[in-house]
């Protein structure tokens, strides 16, 4: 989703969304408008209680995608403020859909919603932040950071 993103930008060894990580959680994001949607299996290191994901791992899969969305809508922001509803287990070893997108925008302040849904489309856990944009220097810095010389086009 990050246009012209060096190959070796670090991203790639982002805990949520970088293919590189051994550890991380390797979620691939696709944008439409201000909505993103990815595909999530937990694994064994994952686990929480035999054969669920622990809660922290959701809320990190959570917040990644809420992240992509402020991407997608065209705002470089981090979190400062998130609450989880944990409403059925997340599954070990099966594939689950996020999905997350900004639902309000307010100067710097941008609200965003986001659900993990199992097979079958019920949702797991859901979540509702609020996020804070970085200031325009500190963006500049962020998209050299991960793409190099040229510019990062969002979405």
């Amino acid at each position: 989703m990050l246009q012209n993103e060096a190959d070796d930008s670090p991203r790639h060894f982002c805990y949520g969304c970088g293919s590189r990580n051994p550890e991380g959680l390797h979620i691939h994001f696709e944008a439409e408008g201000r909505r993103v949607t990815g595909q999530f299996t937990a694994r064994e290191t994952h686990v929480g209680y035999p054969g669920v994901a622990h809660g922290g791992i959701a809320a990190s899969v959570l917040d990644e995608a809420m992240g992509w969305a402020m991407y997608a809508a065209g705002a470089w922001a981090m979190t400062a403020r998130m609450e989880v509803k944990y409403r059925k287990p997340l599954p070990l070893g099966r594939e689950v859909t996020v999905t997350a997108e900004v639902v309000r925008e307010r100067g710097r302040v941008l609200d965003a919603e986001a659900q993990i849904r199992g097979p079958g489309g019920r949702v797991l856990v859901e979540a509702k932040a609020m996020f804070v944009r970085i200031p325009r220097e500190k963006q500049s810095e962020m998209e050299r950071f991960y793409a190099g010389p040229e510019p990062v086009v969002p979405g």
